[in-house]
């Protein structure tokens, strides 16, 4: 296993696929490397390649905003993305982009064990939940795989583009919320 310092090394070095060549800098999860909780989104846009930060531009205020309505903060939790290059255009990652990278995710998730995974968006959610996953009618749904509880939210710049979604959203984080608190019962029944 590999400490988060070595992890940021190689994503930092990757020449895994064609991204490699025109990202400003990969951008490696950020967060509490004990939290309980780990979101998940599909890749970083234009502002994270220039700042090598998840989440920093109008999406990543929208996400604080999510996160202040379930009590969090970004300290509480750690935010990643499948990709750790922006792919051109702000297009969505291509499966082999995809496979390149997804042994990092696989590192820095086995680096945290949170016991809630949270995709961040429908390409997140199909990459990770289910291939077929449908972000409009399962977002908030949980499943249980390989040891961690998943669900998926919809994608803050889907918020950007579609203000009506935050109230369910928001709902959607309480439910993390719920979750976790479900999973703390379990450990210590009465």
């Amino acid at each position: 296993m590999y400490t988060h310092q070595e992890l940021e090394t190689m994503i930092q070095q990757c020449s895994r696929c064609p991204l490699s060549q025109s990202r400003k800098q990969p951008v490696i999860g950020r967060g509490s490397l004990k939290a309980d909780i780990m979101f998940v989104a599909e890749a970083p846009g234009a502002q994270e390649d220039v700042q090598g930060i998840p989440f920093v531009g109008p999406a990543g205020r929208v996400l604080d905003i999510l996160l202040a309505s379930a009590g969090l903060t970004r300290q509480d939790v750690y935010i990643t993305n499948i990709i750790k290059c922006h792919p051109p255009g702000n297009r969505d990652p291509k499966p082999e982009e995809q496979e390149a990278c997804i042994p990092f995710l696989r590192a820095e998730t086995t680096l945290l064990r949170p016991p809630v995974i949270v995709c961040l968006g429908r390409i997140a959610a199909q990459k990770l939940i289910d291939p077929q996953f449908k972000i409009t009618r399962q977002h908030g749904t949980w499943v249980h795989r390989k040891g961690y509880w998943m669900t998926a939210v919809y994608h803050p710049s889907a918020i950007l583009r579609d203000p009506s979604k935050l109230e369910e959203t928001k709902k959607d984080f309480q439910s993390i919320i719920q979750k976790l608190q479900e999973i703390e019962e379990s450990k210590y029944p009465l």
